[in-house]
């Protein structure tokens, strides 16, 4: 089928490639071995089960263990598999479609609280969406406030109007990137001509005063009174409106069907919307969810373009041409229709040299999210990430017909107080009672990782997605810097994951026959973090201890079972080394990614598996936490130097720290036996060198507990009871073994 407006001489050509990685046949071979490893270990522990006569518990316990960390690898080929890259031509499609014929974008903003996520910041995402390389009347920027706040409505309002010299200055000097605080931040070019730093110094002139205006009235918390007959817009807002308890509020602030609304070259402005649903005590909101299905609704009243782009409100675009590099992939004539969603990596644009809090998923970009879009998926992540509209509403494949000419229910007979009091009628909160909302329609409902199952969703309704990492990162945003919020967050991503696996979209049983078995096994490789906080948690607690009681649970040195050991742990972490360094790493980088991996298996996934299991009891309900993207400026130095931030007292420090000492006394008390003649070094040596490793990714730790000094430390509170508790768990542990 050929859509309209196709210019025939480039009908033919396709819009994009796809190419495979190279060597996956030799990395098959090169799995098998390791599997083959990994059968002799549990053969081993299995046959020699019944000939332990000390220690049993502590043998059955490390068994288990290595059953689960068996399975995980095996889960986690599938994603190395079969890799997948692709490439899109933009200038064919340009020369194929013109400007003209290409479709419209809607684009999806989300905030929630402008003291957490401040207004600036969210601003400058704003702005580099309405700054594309694409047709201006056929981008619309809707902005999702969850806070329903004035402030961010104001700072919404402010940069609407610097829009009408940003866009301009971007079109004629043609900038990258167009978040404006990210463009002024990086050093400018001194070669440019003297109209470019005229031009350039007037507008970063008006940004500042743009952004101290907002920051002005963020820090009093109020509006200057000045401001609220600027706009209409305003009146929404009362002394009784609160986060929780408010009406819908939907507000054109920039109407792109108005000849009238343009810039200051006369160019016709995006449109821009800010919608704030309606939130009551007594009625659940769905969290981000139900934000993102309010902003389907009200845009399909409003514009009702055929894609549907979403970004976090920290996920600035980082490319002005990434639209019409994603469309290649939708309207490729060929490939293109079954197509429901593009899903770029998340990339951050504060990542350190060694990268110490592993926030860069340098792997999980190039191979393991690649690997699973081998067998026609990708993971829907949430944020950058381009959708069919008739995707997100609840159809499948078979039903689909192309339409990009989808008309919006406005009319140009209504004005647009009209169309927005037409629009919040769709964004109350009880306008889904009874619909199929959150369930065969938008995205899922009562899974805090709303977007992977509705990714798992959509591609069971016979849906293709692509997973596209181009060389130049489309959408960039702020990675966390402090340790206790990296393990927040990931306790919320792991618990959120676990729970898709608990749930009916669990992929072996809702994709069963839907969805290829390689996909089914790749979203586990994320829904199976959870769980395997047990097995690193068993072998980190009870090594160490009966190594210091001198109780040995592998082969001896001499012993030929002690080879699959060796080479399983030898040629699976030399392999994983291979791929960091070919995604242009270090090896410091690495290690810290190993050391974060630990870190986050023995706090953030630990609590995501109780907080789990809690919920699947009954003991709790699920809440969203947003993420703090404020930074003290100590702490920025801190992490710009690449030193852990420890600070705070919570559990998980007590536990981390408890953990890394308890290996710190097992290497000390399993050397002194050896020394002592208690025990041979061939009996002991292998797990001495398994806690030493544990010892070696703790160093920061111990740094922390007795050395540093600064307010990024471990407390000494956290000491003492690390301390005690680990000391007893070594005493006490005789005991169980």
């Amino acid at each position: 089928m050929r859509e309209e407006g196709v210019r025939e001489d480039e009908s033919g050509v396709s819009l994009f490639e796809t190419k495979e990685a190279r060597f996956r046949g030799l990395y098959k071979v090169f799995a098998a071995t390791i599997f083959g490893a990994i059968c002799l270990i549990w053969v081993y522990r299995v046959v020699n089960m019944g000939r332990i006569e000390r220690g049993r518990w502590c043998w059955m316990s490390v068994m288990v263990s290595e059953f689960g960390f068996g399975f995980y690898w095996i889960i986690t080929q599938s994603v190395r598999w079969r890799i997948l890259y692709h490439t899109p031509f933009k200038h064919i499609l340009l020369n194929r479609y013109g400007e003209e014929n290409l479709p419209a974008v809607d684009i999806f903003v989300c905030t929630a609280d402008p003291k957490l996520e401040p207004p600036c910041m969210v601003m400058n995402t704003v702005l580099s969406a309405m700054a594309y390389n694409y047709p201006a009347n056929k981008l619309n920027v809707y902005l999702s406030d969850d806070g329903g706040s004035e402030l961010t409505f104001y700072a919404l309002f402010k940069a609407s109007i610097f829009s009408k010299h940003w866009l301009p200055f971007c079109r004629r000097f043609n900038v990258e990137p167009r978040s404006p605080e990210i463009f002024f931040a990086q050093p400018q070019n001194s070669s440019t001509s003297t109209e470019y730093h005229k031009a350039c110094l007037h507008i970063k002139k008006l940004y500042e005063e743009m952004k101290s205006e907002i920051e002005s009235a963020v820090a009093k918390g109020e509006l200057p009174e000045n401001v609220r007959n600027e706009h209409r817009g305003f009146s929404e807002w009362n002394p009784k409106t609160t986060k929780q308890d408010h009406q819908s509020i939907v507000q054109i602030i920039v109407d792109g069907t108005d000849r009238n609304s343009v810039d200051e070259d006369g160019f016709v402005l995006p449109t821009v919307v800010y919608v704030a649903r309606e939130k009551r005590p007594n009625h659940p909101h769905h969290f981000k969810a139900g934000a993102v299905n309010a902003l389907i609704r009200v845009s399909s009243e409003i514009s009702n373009a055929p894609f549907i782009l979403n970004l976090d409100c920290d996920m600035y675009s980082n490319n002005a041409d990434t639209i019409q590099e994603i469309l290649c992939f939708f309207l490729d004539e060929t490939k293109g229709q079954d197509i429901a969603y593009v899903q770029f990596p998340q990339s951050y644009n504060n990542i350190t040299k060694n990268d110490h809090y592993g926030n860069s998923y340098l792997v999980s970009a190039k191979y393991e999210l690649a690997g699973i879009c081998g067998f026609g998926a990708a993971l829907f992540c949430g944020t950058g990430c381009l959708h069919r509209r008739e995707s997100l509403s609840g159809s499948h494949l078979k039903d689909y017909k192309v339409n990009w000419e989808k008309k919006p229910k406005r009319n140009n007979d209504r004005t647009i107080d009209e169309v927005n009091e037409a629009s919040k009628a769709l964004a109350t909160c009880t306008y889904e009672e009874g619909t199929q909302w959150g369930k065969e329609m938008g995205l899922v409902y009562g899974i805090p990782v709303e977007d992977i199952a509705t990714g798992l969703v959509i591609s069971c309704r016979g849906w293709k997605s692509i997973h596209y990492n181009p060389e130049r990162k489309a959408f960039v945003g702020i990675a966390p810097t402090t340790l206790d919020v990296a393990c927040l967050q990931h306790m919320r991503w792991s618990e959120g994951m676990f729970q898709v696996f608990f749930s009916k979209y669990c992929p072996f049983i809702y994709g069963h026959g839907k969805i290829h078995l390689g996909v089914q096994m790749g979203y586990c490789n994320y829904l199976l973090w959870a769980p395997m906080s047990l097995p690193t948690l068993c072998y980190a607690i009870v090594l160490p201890i009966s190594l210091f009681h001198g109780i040995p649970l592998f082969p001896k040195l001499s012993s030929i079972w002690v080879i699959p050991f060796a080479y399983a742990f030898l040629a699976t972490y030399g392999y994983s080394l291979c791929e960091y360094l070919s995604c242009g790493s270090t090896i410091k980088g690495w290690w810290n990614l190993q050391r974060i991996k630990f870190i986050h298996r023995v706090t953030s996934y630990l609590f995501g598996f109780i907080d789990t299991m809690r919920k699947q009891l009954g003991l709790s309900q699920t809440n969203f936490v947003i993420t703090d993207k404020v930074v003290t400026e100590d702490v920025r130095n801190r992490y710009e130097q690449g030193i852990i931030e420890f600070g705070g007292s919570s559990i998980m420090l007590t536990i981390l720290a408890t953990v890394a000492l308890l290996n710190l006394f097992g290497v000390v008390g399993g050397i002194t036996r050896v020394v002592m003649a208690e025990l041979r070094w061939s009996q002991l040596m292998v797990q001495i060198t398994v806690s030493l490793l544990v010892v070696m990714m703790n160093l920061a730790v111990y740094e922390a507990l007795f050395i540093r000094t600064d307010k990024g430390c471990i407390s000494s509170s956290i000491m003492l009871k690390s301390i005690v508790v680990a000391s007893l768990a070594c005493y006490l542990g005789a005991f169980i073994c």
